[in-house]
């Protein structure tokens, strides 16, 4: 299964690197996760690994999102590769952080509840600190996968 998963993003971003991006983003979510359950006192059982699998969908969506704005900033509007990266996570920004935000606060009614609490902290906690991480990781490891360079008119 998760060499399907796997074959259909490379399918999707066109590309081994672009595919290498994306994944490369799923595990920044279990820094916010262990913060979260942490000081919550949910244990890492099996909803809480539920709700990780679940974040790790969310974190890849968001990092396929932000590399294809990046692929269509450089192909559609013609931008050199460096200024595409900074005007796709510009652009993409704010519905990013959006749907996070949206995302994290429709769990907090299920926290509360003994079940599925730990899987609500893991996921909140995950979907904050992996959504902000993502959101400058990924530009970041783009420019060092492609080896983007910057304009040679940029002042440092």
């Amino acid at each position: 299964m998760l060499l399907i998963m796997a074959f259909l993003v490379m399918m999707q971003m066109q590309g081994f690197r672009r595919s290498f991006v994306v994944f490369a983003a799923a595990p920044l979510g279990l820094i916010g996760v262990v913060a979260a359950l942490l000081p919550s006192g949910a244990p890492l059982g099996f909803v809480a690994i539920l709700g990780v699998l679940a974040l790790i969908g969310i974190l890849i969506r968001n990092s396929i999102i932000l590399v294809h704005e990046i692929e269509v900033q450089r192909e559609d509007h013609g931008l050199a590769p460096w200024d595409a990266v900074f005007v796709a996570s510009d652009h993409r920004a704010r519905p990013i952080l959006l749907t996070a935000a949206a995302a994290s606060l429709a769990l907090i009614p299920i926290s509360r509840q003994i079940f599925w609490g730990p899987m609500a902290y893991a996921m909140m906690g995950g979907i904050i600190a992996g959504t902000l991480i993502t959101l400058l990781f990924v530009p970041a490891l783009y420019l060092a996968v492609f080896r983007v360079k910057p304009p040679s008119g940029a002042s440092d």
